[in-house]
């Protein structure tokens, strides 16, 4: 498993489609930015050293729920 020291789990916590497993995910750093797991998606090429991730709308609505937003 990755290494993920420093990350705060926004979701994956029991309440979503995939419980404790290991699936779609949304992180916070410790800056404050964010993390995504994800399917890989092939939807365009990114610039080099970016990747894109595809996450279910109910993961994000989960992380914003888990940030009291």
């Amino acid at each position: 498993m990755a290494e993920r020291a420093g990350l705060t789990r926004l979701t994956g916590n029991g309440n979503g489609e995939c419980g404790q497993g290991d699936c779609p995910n949304v992180y916070r750093t410790a800056s404050g930015s964010f993390v995504m797991q994800g399917d890989v998606s092939g939807a365009f090429t990114p610039p080099q050293g970016e990747g894109l991730v595809e996450i279910p709308e109910s993961v994000l609505r989960e992380a914003v729920r888990a940030l009291g937003w």
